[in-house]
Formats: C-alpha cells, structure tokens, sequence
C-alpha cells in the first residue's frame, strides 16, 4: 500500500470565499506530505441566475479550469474534506447533489473507515455555521467514517472560536478569509491528514 496519503478537498463556492479556503486546505494538506485533489461540485443555478451577480459570474470565469468532482475522487482519497458555504444552516444544494450520487460506493463500503473534515463560511455571524458543518458531518457517521476536526488543540482556535471546522463571515461575500480563517482550515488540513496517516498505516498493519 502507498503509504503517502491521499487527500481530495472538494467544495462549491458562488463568488470564491469557500474557494479561497479551499485553496489554504490543498496548500496545507501538501505541505503535510499528501497527494492532494482539488476539486469542486458541478454548478446547478441557472445562467441567468450566475450572470445577475457579478461576483458569481467573475469567479464562474476565475475557477474554469477547476475539474470537477467526481465519485472517483473519492474511492481515490484516504482523506476527504469538503467545504460550503452555508444555505439556511445546511451545505449548499450543490454539494448535497453531489453527495447524493455516492450511493455505489457507500453500498460496497468504499467510503468507510476514510477520514473526513470540512469548513464553510456563511454571509452573516451566527448565520448556521456549526449547524451546517454537524449536518455534513451526520454524512460521515453513515459513511462510516472517521471525523476530524480543528478542536481546540492549537492557541489560534481560541481565537478563530470554532471547534467543529473553519468557518469565516463574509458580510454579504465581501469580507475574504482573513488569517484566522485560513489558519483554521490550514489546521483542519493538516490534523486530516495526520490523523489520515495514522489511519493507514493502522488499516495495513
């Protein structure tokens, strides 16, 4: 078995805030030793919709050459962290669809015994940002996965204040990740795929 670990950090981003994080996920992910994929989920709003922002549509244009996910990726990785910003205090329905195609690969067991993570960011402060990273998280459990979170095993996660993931406020998307929030995801990264590690090596043992 290859021992480096593999990481895919998959996500959905509308005008690149949850994208930003991303970014710091695979660049922290990489400096601890993993293979990393970036990846992000299959737009479903409408042209119409993505044109009528122009936030929305710029970072449609910025983020192009993004491949997209899909279910391969994820029999692929040891480790899975996925972002969202967040929509009523759940992941965005285009994550949710993506995630809704899994079914092969959880019925044979392929998705169990990987570690996984995520963050989010939401628009407003208290706008469902634990509520959406527990609800992506009861994902995991029927996976049967093994969830890593940032904790509070690192100074700076008393300051960030979020123990279940990074997460960041944008005010309306115009507020990017300062470094408390990619701090966070880089801590979230980084315990994935320690923990990502020691998983493997238990699992070949």
């Amino acid at each position: 078995m290859d021992g480096q670990v593999k990481v895919a950090v998959i996500y959905y981003s509308a005008t690149g805030i949850t994208y930003q994080m991303a970014q710091a996920a695979v660049e922290a992910a990489g400096e601890a030793g993993a293979e990393v994929r970036l990846r992000k989920v299959r737009e479903l709003a409408p042209d119409e919709a993505i044109r009528s922002n122009a936030g929305w549509q710029a970072h449609r244009l910025e983020t192009q050459d993004v491949m997209e996910a899909e279910i391969d990726d994820l029999a692929w990785a040891d480790v899975v962290i996925f972002g969202s910003p967040t929509r009523y205090g759940m992941i965005a329905a285009q994550l949710k669809q993506f995630i809704d195609t899994t079914g092969p690969l959880w019925a044979n067991g392929a998705l169990a015994d990987k570690v996984y993570s995520g963050f989010t960011s939401t628009a407003t402060s208290h706008g469902g940002q634990e509520s959406t990273l527990l609800s992506l998280f009861t994902i995991f459990y029927h996976w049967g996965g093994v969830v890593v979170t940032p904790g509070y095993t690192d100074p700076s996660q008393f300051v960030a204040g979020n123990p279940y993931g990074a997460s960041h406020t944008s005010n309306n998307g115009e507020i990017a990740p300062d470094h408390v929030a990619l701090a966070a995801t880089a801590l979230t990264a980084k315990r994935a795929v320690r923990i990502g590690a020691a998983v493997k090596r238990g699992l070949a043992g």
